[in-house]
C-alpha cells in the first residue's frame, strides 16, 4: 500500500509539473510598449519600443520572453533626424530579406517619420544591418507605427499620421510600396477618430504646456493587418495611450480596389477593450502571430496594471488565443486575467 501510495504521489507530482511546463502568465515580460512578434524558421523574433535603440528577441517560447536572447541590432548615429524617439519597430522577413520598420526623429516629435533597416543575412541575429533610408508619403507628412503586408501579389503598408502637419489628431492611411522602403504613389486615408469610443484623447494640462498641444488628441494608430480567407482587416489602437486605449477595426471584403476608401468599413464599436475586472487596462497596439503547429490565431498586446500609469515603461506585453466569428471576422474576446494559461499549441518549455 504503501508503494501504491508513493507511485501515486510521484506521478502526481510529474503531471503537475508537466502542466506547469505548458502554461504561460501574463504580463510575459515585466515592460515592452508596442510589442511586435514574427514567426521565422521555428524562432519568435520579438520587437518592443525601447527608446533610444532597437532591440531584438528571440526565442521558441513565447511564455519564456522575460529570459530570451536579446541583442541591440541598430543604435543611431547622433544628431540626425532618427537619433530620438525610436518607436514601435517591427522585423519582417521579405524578399529573402530581413527589414525592420521604425518611426524617430531628431527629439521634437514634429519631425516623426518612418525609416528603414534591412539585413541580407539569414539569420536576423547576424550580418549587418543597414538604414535604407525615410519611407515617406510623396508630401512627407508626420508618420508613426507603419507596418506591411503581401496581399495578392502586391505589397501594402499601413500607418498612423497627420492630415497636414500639425497635431490635431492621428489617422489611419495605406499605400502600396515599390519595394520595402519606397511608396508607389499617395497615401490613401481610411480612418479617422470619429467613434465616442474613438474621440477620448483628452490631454493633460502640464503636457499641454510643454508641448503646445490642443488639449484634445484624436487618435487611430497602430494599425495592424489581419487577414482570413482572402478578407483582410486593420486593427489599430483607438483613444490615447494615457487613457481607456482600445483596439478598433476596418474590414476589406477581397473585392474591388485596396485603395479605395470606400471599400473599407469601420466596426462601429470596439472590438477589444480593457478589463478592469482583470486589471489589464489600456490594452493596444497590437500584433498576431500563430500557434507553432499553425493552428491557433493569437493576439498579442500591451497593456498597463492600473488605470492611471499612462504611456510609460509600465506597458507590459500580454498574449492570447482569439478566434473567429461565422461571418468572418475575428473575436478578440476580453483581456484575460494575470493566471496560469495554456501556451500556444505545439509550444513547449
Amino acid at each position: 500500500m504503501k508503494r501504491i501510495t508513493a507511485f501515486y504521489f510521484i506521478t502526481l507530482s510529474f503531471f503537475t509539473q508537466i502542466v506547469a511546463q505548458d502554461t504561460y502568465t501574463n504580463p510575459i515580460k515585466n515592460s515592452g510598449p508596442d510589442p511586435w512578434v514574427i514567426l521565422q524558421n521555428g524562432w519568435y523574433y520579438y520587437m518592443n519600443t525601447t527608446g533610444n535603440d532597437l532591440k531584438l528577441w528571440r526565442t521558441k517560447n513565447l511564455g519564456q520572453l522575460a529570459t530570451a536572447e536579446v541583442k541591440t541590432i541598430y543604435k543611431p548615429e547622433e544628431n540626425k533626424l532618427y537619433s530620438k524617439q525610436l518607436w514601435a519597430p517591427e522585423i519582417h522577413f521579405l524578399d529573402k530579406k530581413w527589414y525592420v520598420y521604425f518611426a524617430a526623429d531628431d527629439g521634437n516629435n514634429l519631425h516623426h517619420r518612418m525609416w528603414v533597416l534591412e539585413n541580407v543575412n539569414e539569420d536576423p541575429f547576424a550580418g549587418d544591418w543597414i538604414l535604407k533610408g525615410k519611407l515617406t508619403d510623396p508630401g512627407d507628412h508626420w508618420a508613426i507605427d507603419l507596418t506591411v503586408i503581401d496581399y495578392k501579389g502586391k505589397r501594402y503598408a499601413a500607418w498612423s499620421g497627420w492630415e497636414n502637419y500639425n497635431n490635431v489628431q492621428q489617422n489611419i492611411y495605406i499605400a502600396e510600396l515599390e519595394n520595402p522602403w519606397t511608396m508607389k504613389g499617395d497615401r490613401i486615408l481610411v480612418s479617422e477618430p470619429a467613434h465616442d469610443w474613438e474621440l477620448h484623447g483628452a490631454v493633460p494640462l502640464e503636457w499641454q504646456k510643454n508641448t503646445g498641444e490642443p488639449p484634445v488628441l484624436r487618435v487611430n494608430e497602430g494599425p495592424e493587418f489581419l487577414e482570413k480567407n482572402g478578407k483582410l482587416f486593420i486593427i489599430y489602437s483607438a483613444n490615447a495611450c494615457w487613457l481607456d486605449y482600445n483596439l478598433g477595426m476596418l474590414s476589406f471584403n477581397g473585392s474591388g480596389d485596396i485603395l479605395a476608401a470606400k471599400n473599407w468599413k469601420k466596426h462601429p464599436q470596439p472590438v477589444f477593450a480593457q478589463s478592469a475586472t482583470n486589471n489589464v487596462f489600456a490594452p493596444g497596439h497590437n500584433s498576431f502571430f500563430k500557434s507553432p503547429d499553425g493552428k491557433e490565431d493569437w493576439i498579442l498586446y500591451h497593456a498597463n496594471p492600473t488605470a492611471t500609469d499612462g504611456c510609460g515603461n509600465k506597458r507590459a506585453p500580454h498574449m492570447q488565443k482569439f478566434s473567429w466569428n461565422a461571418d468572418g471576422t475575428p473575436n478578440f474576446g476580453s483581456p484575460v486575467s494575470k493566471k496560469p494559461l495554456p501556451l500556444p499549441s505545439g509550444m513547449h518549455n
